[in-house]
């Protein structure tokens, strides 16, 4: 078993927070010691409540999905001995409503762009078994 830890802060400051309109902009800290501005998407929460440039969760959703892959996918190739030499994904996640008519992250599509080199390159059915 592993246990993994993230510390989420957000404090109200001067704001009324009541009213409703207060920041949405808070700090992510992770064991590393690194520590991400995340904020709700403006798309959601509009400006100045949410931050533009921060990481939203839906981003962070679907980067975290395309991270795992493309680390399990690294992993395959490297004892298959298949050498990648870059790994670009141009992920995408859709927010729409579910069955149930509520807002959900519906969908996320992995668009991998993995370049090779060397004497052992994979044929397109190979590829296609590491990525699956």
């Amino acid at each position: 078993m592993s246990t993994y830890t993230a510390i989420i802060s957000w404090k109200r400051g001067d704001q009324a927070f009541i009213d409703n309109r207060y920041s949405r902009a808070h700090v992510w800290r992770f064991d590393g010691g690194i520590e991400v501005v995340a904020s709700s998407s403006p798309r959601v929460v509009p400006l100045p409540f949410s931050n533009a440039v921060a990481v939203d969760p839906e981003e962070a959703f679907i980067a975290s999905l395309s991270s795992c892959h493309m680390l399990w996918f690294l992993s395959i190739a490297a004892k298959r001995k298949f050498r990648v030499d870059s790994y670009t994904d141009n992920a995408e996640g859709i927010i729409e409503k579910n069955e149930a008519g509520k807002l959900a992250m519906t969908r996320v599509t992995l668009r991998p762009d993995v370049s090779f080199s060397g004497e052992k390159i994979p044929s397109r059915a190979e590829l296609d078994q590491i990525h699956h």
